[in-house]
């Protein structure tokens, strides 16, 4: 099964979005001044204005804030020209480096497929692949598409990769989010740059640049990531952080021999 060139190039960029969607930025480091006590001669003094993050400023903050999270749910979605072509819906966590990830739509030939990756070994059940409700047993290194799937769990490796790539950071403002107040940010990086620097091949049609627009709480951490290049579009959102997650491998009885 091959996706059309459109969502292989979009394919390529996901597990960016996967291993870093939930990093979030810095929160933005207040310069506030306590006011002085007022009298009649001195007024208050007035709160300096707030600094968010910039080009510099970012890949640092996010390696600090990916440091502190343990395990996020996620939602994601891949939509061209309008319609979607695949959902994703899982869970993910950083220690033990573990995922599990259902996904459906048409860009898998409308089917549904699960992955449960746990540090180096990877389970599929993928119909054509496996029988169905069954599990094929891969090692990350079998293949380049495992290996980087394998990398999604590793932020170290996708920060080293993001950092040369990085081409701008802009903050566009504050949005209201089921009542929580989250910072807007566009993020520009070079697509031949950053596959290069995670040792892959630029797939054809992909773009020159991708901007990503990310909205962040004030724990650091990313809620909302969208980003659009012809007619595809992909958006992710993230919760659940820290909660207790356990990511456990299929029983015996459910893996089959390729």
């Amino acid at each position: 099964m091959r996706l059309s060139t459109r969502v292989a190039a979009a394919a390529a960029i996901l597990p960016l979005l996967l291993g870093t969607a939930a990093c979030g930025g810095e929160k933005p480091v207040s310069t506030a001044i306590k006011p002085a006590p007022v009298t009649t001669t001195a007024a208050p003094q007035q709160a300096a204005p707030v600094v968010y993050l910039n080009r510099k400023t970012f890949v640092p903050a996010m390696t600090a804030a990916q440091a502190k999270l343990k395990s996020w749910r996620l939602l994601g979605r891949m939509m061209i020209n309008g319609s979607p072509v695949l959902t994703m819906s899982g869970l993910q966590t950083t220690r033990p480096a573990a995922m599990a990830l259902v996904m459906k739509g048409s860009a898998i030939d409308g089917k549904t497929a699960r992955v449960v990756m746990i540090k180096n070994t990877v389970y599929l059940s993928v119909p054509g692949v496996s029988p169905a409700g069954k599990f094929v047993k891969l090692a990350a290194g079998q293949t380049s598409e495992l290996r980087d799937l394998v990398d999604t769990n590793d932020p170290t490796k996708n920060f080293e990769a993001l950092g040369p790539a990085l081409r701008g950071v802009t903050h566009t403002g504050s949005q209201q989010f089921s009542g929580e107040k989250l910072q807007v940010y566009e993020v520009t990086v070079d697509v031949a740059k950053l596959l290069k620097a995670q040792g892959k091949k630029v797939p054809a049609g992909a773009p020159r640049t991708a901007t990503y627009v990310l909205w962040m709480d004030s724990a650091h951490r990313v809620r909302e990531l969208t980003f659009e290049f012809a007619q595809v579009s992909v958006s992710m959102s993230l919760s659940d952080f820290d909660k207790p997650v356990s990511i456990k491998a299929p029983p015996a009885s459910k893996i089959v021999r390729r």
